[in-house]
């Protein structure tokens, strides 16, 4: 039996291109070329037919091919409920108490100028280490972990 070795994230939403820059600039992810021909993604969706408004989907990727690829698909509806997946950053691993919330919001804080929000931070609970509960440009939750 074959077992499943790489995992792609799809997210729905209303602007692919603006998602996958985000999640780009949060991940330190690469976003693909453009396809053979176009000098650059502008050029590729100014060539689609006039009924297509911006980019239908976007993707981006670890650069090192560790991480799982992820693609965003534009939708016609909005997001309405709280997220029954979501991703975890992991930037404070290994570290515990007040040195971890301090790289938590140093990172919270590099999210927010890319248009991130804040929702709240959960302190560490004696099972659990302390985590910031964020969204993305869209609304989706992520959490600093």
């Amino acid at each position: 039996m074959t077992s499943i070795k790489q995992v792609q994230i799809t997210f729905d939403c209303a602007e692919p291109e603006r998602v996958a820059r985000f999640w780009a600039e949060a991940l330190g992810y690469v976003l693909p070329p453009p396809p053979e021909g176009f000098a650059s993604w502008d050029d590729f969706d100014r060539a689609a037919p006039a009924e297509h408004v911006g980019p239908a989907s976007a993707a981006c990727a670890d650069p090192t091919g560790v991480g799982p690829r992820l693609y965003f698909q534009r939708v016609p509806e909005g997001k309405v409920v709280k997220n029954r997946v979501h991703l975890d950053v992991r930037v404070g691993t290994g570290l515990v108490g007040e040195e971890r919330v301090a790289a938590l919001e140093a990172e919270c804080a590099r999210l927010i100028a890319f248009g991130a929000v804040r929702l709240r931070l959960l302190r560490a609970d004696g099972v659990n280490e302390s985590c910031l509960l964020m969204q993305d440009i869209e609304g989706n939750e992520f959490c600093l972990d």
